[in-house]
Order: C-alpha cells, then sequence, then structure tokens
C-alpha cells in the first residue's frame, strides 16, 4: 500500500496527463478500446524499456537508477509511471494527426474532425502521429535526464554521453519505432466497424481538440520545467522547433473549417452515425 500511494504522490503530473488521456480517449473510442490500448501500449513500452536496458536495443544502452524501488512501483527494473507515460503519448500524437488529417466541421459552441475510418488507419496517420510522439521525446528526453534538478529526481542515463544535450541520436530512432508499434496497435484495435456506439463514446463539447490540447500541455510542462532549472537555450530549441509546425498547423485549420465535400462529410457520417455533426447537420445548422 505504501508503494501504491508513493507511485501516485512522487508522480502527480504524470497521473494528471493520464486522467486527461481517459477524459479525451474514452468519448472518442469508447471504455473498451480506451482499456485495450492502455494494457496494449504499456506492454509495448514496456518491453522496449525492458530490451534496451538489457540489450541495448531500440533506444541505445541506457540503465535506471534504483533510488525510489522502496517508495513507488517498479517493474523488472523499469519504473512504472515511465512505461505508461508512453500511453497517453502516443494517444495524444495520434490525436493530433487525426486533426490535422481530417476535414473540419465548426458550430457554435463545438468543433468536430470529420475523420473517417480510411483516415483512422492511414498509413499518414500511423507515420504522422509516430513522428509526433518522437518529436515529443526531442523535448522531454533532455530535461528528464536532468532529473536531479528538478521533482524527477535522477533516475536514469546513458552508458555513454549523447551528442543532444547528453542523449544519444540513438535514442530518437527508438522513439520513432516504438511509436510506430503504439499507434499502429491503437489503429489496429479500433479497427473494426460498429454500427452502435461504444460504451463511453458520448457528445463531449470540443471532444476533438482534447488530444491536441493534451499535446501542447505536455509541451508546455516541458518547456516550463527546462526554463526552471535554468536551461533556457535548451528551452529556445525546443520552441523554435515547435513555431512553425505549430503556425501551420492553426492556419490550415482556419482555412479547413467548414470546407469540406459532401463525400467527405457523407463517409464521416456512414462511419460514425453517432457524430454529434450528423446531428447538427439534421437541424439544418
Amino acid at each position: 500500500m505504501d508503494i501504491l500511494i508513493g507511485t501516485l504522490t512522487m508522480r502527480p503530473y504524470v497521473f494528471a496527463f493520464f486522467a486527461a488521456y481517459l477524459l479525451a480517449c474514452v468519448p472518442h473510442v469508447g471504455w473498451r478500446r480506451t482499456l485495450a490500448f492502455t494494457g496494449c501500449g504499456y506492454l509495448i513500452a514496456f518491453s522496449s524499456e525492458w530490451l534496451s536496458i538489457n540489450t541495448g536495443f531500440p533506444y541505445g544502452w541506457y540503465y535506471y537508477i534504483d533510488t525510489t524501488s522502496s517508495r513507488e512501483l517498479w517493474v523488472a527494473g523499469v519504473p512504472f509511471f515511465d512505461s505508461l507515460s508512453y500511453v497517453f503519448l502516443a494517444y495524444c500524437s495520434y490525436a493530433t494527426a487525426l486533426f490535422i488529417l481530417s476535414p473540419l466541421k465548426a458550430w457554435r459552441g463545438n468543433l468536430v474532425t470529420l475523420e473517417t475510418r480510411r483516415i483512422r488507419r492511414s498509413l499518414s496517420a500511423l507515420i504522422l502521429g509516430a513522428f509526433l510522439q518522437t518529436f515529443l521525446d526531442i523535448v522531454i528526453d533532455p530535461v528528464a535526464l536532468q532529473g536531479r534538478r528538478w521533482f524527477l529526481g535522477q533516475i536514469y542515463g546513458y552508458r555513454e554521453q549523447g551528442i543532444h544535450f547528453g542523449v544519444p541520436l540513438s535514442n530518437y530512432g527508438g522513439w520513432l519505432l516504438t511509436s510506430l508499434f503504439l499507434v499502429g496497435a491503437f489503429q489496429l484495435i479500433d479497427a473494426r466497424r460498429l454500427t452502435d456506439a461504444p460504451q463511453g463514446v458520448c457528445v463531449l463539447s470540443f471532444r476533438s481538440l482534447l488530444g491536441p490540447v493534451l499535446y501542447l500541455s505536455v509541451l508546455l510542462f516541458n518547456w516550463g520545467v527546462t526554463l526552471w532549472i535554468g536551461e533556457p537555450f535548451l528551452a529556445l530549441e525546443g520552441i523554435l522547433m515547435y513555431t512553425l509546425p505549430i503556425v501551420m498547423t492553426v492556419m490550415l485549420a482556419l482555412r479547413r473549417v467548414n470546407r469540406y465535400s459532401k463525400e467527405e462529410f457523407g463517409e464521416h457520417i456512414r462511419d460514425y452515425p453517432w457524430s454529434p455533426a450528423g446531428k447538427v447537420s439534421q437541424n439544418g445548422q
């Protein structure tokens, strides 16, 4: 019980992000698919980390420093919270990819991505989602490596000094590979066609923005920590890296709002007849 309590109290920011993931994912795909991806995603992430600390693949050789296993949950030499983080990072990256790739319908008090089964299962969503998650790690990993300077604590290190603020490039290659597996797993779990709304799916205003907002929240949290520990150059690198993609995404979204074809809207409603966009269309809005 002490370890369970410690797992929650030592990493409240992780479980706050995880709660936000549940708030975004359940109304999107339902409880069953959310729980299935949570379990599957955790196993993929844990396997990748366990393999890397024992074989050097896929992230390169790194190691965990066991200073908190008496106070929080560890699984076979890997902190539980670390593998859990991959789950919400993968979902918010995939949801952001869907926001970028899908037409948008907006009306008073709501906005819906007119995503379809074709878009959700597309290679474009897989690749874009995986790269979005990898780019998150380019911001996260250098500041996490400085954990001794903030409330994370020094929990891991690399056998050799990497060229990117101490992080080796092999780490980012491993993240891209793992992210492809994670997003692909979500696509497979979400692949089966349903005629009725999955349990948990509900009409939530601006639900389509929850995934992208979670993505930006993770970025802002890590930028804030980076500035707090006195690393302005590291924070500036991350901000500059994301400035153009964020501006392009916002500008393209504004241009695509309510500029969809009848075929795009019809495909969305055929695939997801419970979508609030269909009810609004029936009411003439």
